[in-house]
């Protein structure tokens, strides 16, 4: 194996948002590992120092991606550390369990500044920089931005925009070189649903019975999800854009 195809990334640059713990963190290291220098971008201090310590290739940003500006100051503090920028990972997400009886206003307008409107501005900000290294964007969405999730609607209908973001900006951006993917797990052991708010008792539940649904039999892996992410933003994979990956063990067959 040449030197190149064991360190893809070597000399590249990488952000990825929300990289303080499950998929993030896991696309953060592995990204560190094949060569990149990475900034893991959130808004929890101390799991971005956590995520910093498994490899000297990352640095840390604390920072809330809604926030107004926020995304030029991610974009520059990781251009002006490294002088380029080669691939965003637009991982930091929001999940919310909301039924139509109990829908409220400001619920809505956060399910769609993080999952949406958060992504954009990156992309946005980055784009220049993408540009000039024939560089890439990996969403991540979820195998609900594609089927129906009763209780969890708006939640689903945000990663269908970010799914059709994804493809639209895939074809505006092919001639000059940028591509644009996206990656939607399926359920994944991740901590996302405590931090939305969820009691124990019911994380345990909601795996249960998404566990009972899964043709494979398994819940997914931060580590399944981390290995589709490199493949989409590896430089080898130059004809890849405007795709939507589903890593659910089959739950969107069923």
């Amino acid at each position: 194996m040449t030197e190149t195809a064991a360190m893809p990334f070597s000399g590249r640059v990488a952000i990825v948002t929300g990289a303080g713990s499950g998929i993030g963190r896991a696309v953060t290291v592995r990204l560190a590992e094949l060569g990149a220098n990475v900034l893991g971008v959130g808004r929890r201090r101390e799991a971005l120092e956590e995520t910093a310590r498994e490899h000297s290739l990352i640095a840390t940003l604390a920072i809330d991606i809604r926030d107004e500006g926020a995304a030029d100051v991610i974009v520059a503090t990781a251009v002006d550390r490294w002088g380029r920028l080669d691939v965003l990972v637009n991982n930091a997400g929001v999940t919310a369990v909301m039924p139509l009886a109990e829908v409220n206003r400001p619920a809505i307008a956060d399910l769609f500044d993080v999952n949406v409107t958060a992504p954009s501005m990156l992309a946005h900000a980055a784009l220049p920089h993408l540009r000039a290294t024939s560089g890439s964007i990996v969403n991540l969405s979820s195998t609900y931005g594609h089927r129906p999730m009763p209780g969890g609607a708006h939640y689903a209908a945000s990663k269908s925009a970010l799914e059709h973001l994804t493809r639209s900006w895939a074809l505006e951006l092919a001639a000059e070189g940028v591509r644009v993917n996206a990656i939607a797990p399926g359920p994944t052991k991740t901590d996302v649903l405590a931090a939305a708010g969820l009691s124990k008792e019911a994380v345990d539940a909601m795996f249960a019975y998404e566990l009972e649904r899964i043709p494979t039999g398994r819940l997914g892996e931060a580590s399944d999800v981390a290995e589709w992410v490199i493949r989409m933003a590896d430089p080898a994979s130059a004809a890849l854009t405007g795709q939507v990956i589903t890593i659910d063990g089959g739950l969107e067959l069923v």
